[in-house]
């Protein structure tokens, strides 16, 4: 039922005021009305005979109208517009029924507007307008008004309309109570009609159609389908109502309101949840997805539709979709092929590793020749600050690809690789993904920088999921559990890092294809410094512009006495000491030296940290120079050994693991087997307390290298006799005498190298080692093989 108790001819609702008398119709059937009469359009009202309604009259045209009845005899023809957005209407705008009225008051209002109370009277047909100006006159009908008829079926019409009405004004808690009072006492059928139908909430071509119906009793009869819908919608927004009270649940709650904003945001022209849905869709147009991924992204959008974006789940399905739309399917870079060109932009990049060059460029040729094939898992395997990370930003730019980086280095949540369930509050697609989300593009060059660092605890063991990522007869089809689709990684060129390869789960390094880059030797440094160091800190100190040299020889200074590493990081560190340094003279005094010497670096990096000479020095008894390999590359270790009187007893310090305990035990009774030979005499091993020590004792130490040395440093200690200078040696020894294979070679070398060694005993089989490193490097340096024993005390042993 309606609500409003006031409108106007410009107003859409309104309530009608019920006469004084229902039966003033009845009163006036003398009332004449002529054939002409002054009419008044009305936007959204139907005025119905006997009911009285209060309009406030906005147009000149109808001002004028009504003023001019009210002078005569107060009757007008009142007619409803077909438009209520009409403004100014014409005949064609007009219904062709309407009502006569009579105006009972007209009142001026102080804001130049009239206000009239009319009291519908008789129903007439419209036949011709006669004039229009100043207003609507038009020539008219008066139709008949049928009797009631007094039968049980009609008086049975009636009682449902008054129940019906009834039940509506109690569920519509807008309506007074006192206006179903008003409908029981109403006792004329045809005012209750009309009194009803005029107060019903429906359109106005519904009311236009009951005022034009003749017969009383189909009048009633499409009432009452009127008033059963009127209040079943009543009931139900009653439901939604007394469900928010009583708090139901959430989602049937919501189900009207739904509807209702729905039907608003219409109005205001859609919704911002359908703009987003519909771009998904269109972006969804262009990708190159299988079946399966087409199918989820599909149903998923489905539900998106269906959700409210206030729901909570709402935002975890729009993300996935949001995921899938980002992710590049079937989307790739192309591939440089021009082999020359990629070895030129490696060597410009990068010094040396010829090795890894080498390996990229086939790589590239294959691919040309073949246009397709899995890309390989490669795996740098070398000390801290070679370059094996910006490496891999030097292979993207030759191949042509994208680069991007995943750091594992204290990963230990596997669903960092593999992604959380999309269920859980903060989920994520995993690191391999999002990376591949972030480049765009299927087949980039990715670094999995620090492999050998993964951790793995109660969450689960991240080198585990990486099986599957690093596995080229598995990654077409790898999982991850928030995408919740397979996805392939099989164009995708992997290239994983490490210090020690030792630390590598096995099932994980066999699948990856192991590449060892050794540290560098001082020559290659040199040309490092030369070609990206000093220019990288001249500009990273606005020195670039300023003419700042240094000379190879005082490179080569730098590097022997205040660096000892395979790498390049703490070079780059002191060549920034000596910028810093220039740039703050350059800034005080205008001008600089040009050419950095060795007193200024001594000056600024104060006096040497490391010196070769330690090694004339500590050149007694009982005292060799051994090589050893770190995860940072190759160092040198002294083995000293002393003999003191007490009981026969072998002591090892210098934090020693088991298996170079064992070799301390075996040099030993190799002593002892071959005393005679070596001229000892054989009760000093019974009198003498033996001691071995290797510094630096707060460093662990372990392996079989040091085998030759230790046998070399005791022989030493027993005989008397001196180690030669300026000699170091590895290899592994055997009770038989026999000097056994190590690794690390290249690093071991290198670092003898640093350290100023001239000559370096190993075993005859790795020779092969040796001769894979430039000549150049390790040219002034005297290389002894040997296969027993024997042959490395003769060498090493002086008379």
């Amino acid at each position: 039922m309606n609500t409003n108790i006031f409108t106007s001819d410009e107003e859409t609702e309104f309530m009608p005021i019920i006469p004084l008398g229902e039966n003033d119709g009845e009163q006036e059937t003398n009332l004449k009305i002529p054939s002409e009469l002054i009419i008044l359009p009305l936007r959204n009202t139907v005025l119905f005979p006997g009911v009285v309604l209060p309009i406030t009259v906005g147009r000149e045209k109808s001002i004028k109208a009504v003023s001019d009845a009210y002078k005569a005899d107060k009757l007008i023809g009142v007619v409803a517009q077909k438009d209520s957005n009409v403004e100014d209407p014409e005949t064609k705008d007009l219904c062709a029924v309407g009502t006569v009225a009579k105006i009972v008051k007209l009142i001026k209002m102080p804001d130049g507007g009239t206000t009239i109370i009319i009291q519908g009277k008789k129903r007439f047909d419209l036949l011709s307008i006669t004039h229009i100006d100043p207003y609507f006159k038009a020539s008219i009908k008066v139709l008949p008004e049928d009797a009631a008829p007094e039968t049980e079926d009609f008086a049975a019409l009636i009682s449902s309309i008054k129940d019906l009405a009834t039940q509506i004004i109690q569920l519509s808690p807008n309506l007074p109570t006192e206006a179903g009072i008003i409908l029981k006492n109403i006792e004329n059928p045809s005012f209750l009609i009309n009194f009803v139908s005029s107060n019903q909430n429906t359109e106005l071509f519904e009311k236009q159609a009951l005022l034009e119906m003749n017969d009383i009793t189909a009048r009633a009869e499409k009432l009452i389908q009127l008033l059963q819908r009127e209040l079943q919608f009543a009931e139900l927004k009653n439901k939604v109502t007394s469900k928010t009270r009583t708090e139901i649940d959430k989602q049937q709650r919501e189900y009207f309101l739904q509807q209702q904003l729905k039907s608003i945001k219409d109005e205001l022209g859609g919704d911002h949840n359908e703009k987003e849905v519909a771009e998904m869709k269109k972006k969804a147009e262009g990708k190159k997805w299988s079946e399966a991924a087409k199918n989820l992204f599909n149903s998923s959008i489905a539900k998106l539709e269906r959700m409210h974006p206030s729901t909570p789940d709402y935002s975890v399905v729009y993300n996935h979709c949001d995921l899938m739309l980002d992710l590049p399917w079937g989307e790739y870079t192309s591939d440089n092929y021009d082999l020359k060109n990629a070895k030129k932009i490696l060597d410009v990049e990068h010094y040396g590793m010829s090795k890894i060059k080498n390996r990229i460029l086939e790589y590239l040729a294959v691919l040309k020749l073949k246009g397709d094939m899995k890309s390989p898992i490669l795996c740098f395997v070398g000390p801290p600050g070679i370059g094996k990370t910006s490496l891999g930003k030097s292979i993207a730019n030759a191949v042509g690809r994208k680069y991007t980086r995943v750091s594992l280095g204290g990963l230990h949540d596997e669903s960092e690789i593999r992604g959380h369930r999309k269920t859980y509050i903060g989920a994520m697609p995993g690191r391999i993904l999002q990376n591949i989300r972030k480049v765009k593009t299927g087949n980039p060059v990715m670094i999995l920088d620090e492999i050998d660092k993964v951790g793995s605890d109660h969450r689960g063991d991240p080198s585990s999921a990486l099986l599957e990522v690093l596995d080229p007869e598995q990654n077409n089809t790898f999982y991850d559990n928030y995408l919740e689709l397979e996805y392939d990684l099989s164009k995708v060129l992997f290239i994983a890092t490490a210090n020690n390869i030792a630390n590598i789960q096995p099932a994980l390094r066999d699948r990856l294809e192991i590449i060892d880059l050794s540290g560098y030797a001082v020559e290659e440094k040199i040309e490092i410094a030369k070609r990206h160091l000093i220019p990288k800190q001249k500009e990273a100190h606005g020195l670039d512009k300023v003419n700042v040299k240094i000379a190879e020889n005082v490179l080569q200074k730098i590097i022997e006495n205040h660096t000892r590493e395979s790498g390049v990081r703490e070079l780059d560190r002191q060549l920034a000491s000596i910028m810093r340094y220039a740039a703050k003279e350059y800034a005080t005094k205008g001008k600089i030296n040009p050419t950095i010497t060795n007193t200024d670096v001594e000056k600024i990096l104060g006096k040497p940290r490391y010196s070769n000479d330690m090694y004339k020095t500590v050149n007694i008894p009982g005292v060799a120079v051994g090589l050893a390999w770190t995860y940072v590359g190759g160092d040198i270790l002294f083995i000293e050994a002393a003999l003191s009187d007490g009981k026969s007893e072998l002591k090892l310090t210098g934090n020693l693991g088991n298996v170079m305990k064992e070799s301390a035990t075996t040099a030993l009774t190799y002593l002892q087997t071959h005393a005679k030979k070596l001229e000892i005499n054989p009760e000093m091993f019974s009198k003498k307390t033996i001691h071995i020590h290797v510094p630096e004792g707060a460093t662990p130490k372990d392996g079989p290298s040091a085998g030759v040395t230790m046998l070399t440093a005791l022989t030493s200690a027993f005989t008397g006799k001196k180690v030669k200078p300026y000699l170091a040696m590895t290899g592994e020894i055997t009770l038989r005498g026999q000097v056994l294979p190590v690794g690390g070679i290249k690093e071991k070398v290198l670092a003898a190298k640093r350290a100023g060694l001239k000559e370096i005993i190993m075993c005859w089989q790795n020779e092969k080692d040796v001769k894979e490193i430039d000549s150049n490097f390790i040219k002034g340096t005297k290389f002894h093989y040997v296969k027993t024993m024997q042959q490395v005390l003769d060498i090493a042993i002086t008379e």
